[in-house]
């Protein structure tokens, strides 16, 4: 799929570095045959990384964030 930090081009980020997020966050797409998935993130915490770039392609399992837990 491709990686999408927000909803359109012209949007702000669902999340950025220093956020913090909770299970019901959206916090990027993936688009993947023609779908946008949001996606949420297992835990509750603050992103602390984001480890793909927007517009990448990535694959299932990778990391795209790190996330560390409250």
């Amino acid at each position: 799929g491709t990686f999408y930090r927000a909803p359109s081009p012209e949007a702000p980020p669902f999340s950025s570095v220093g956020d913090q997020v909770d299970p019901t966050s959206v916090v990027c797409i993936i688009e993947a045959m023609k779908v946008m998935n949001e996606i949420n993130p297992e835990i509750s915490g603050e992103v602390v990384s984001i480890e793909v770039e927007n517009g990448e392609a990535v694959e299932f399992g990778q990391t795209l964030m790190l996330i560390r837990p409250r």
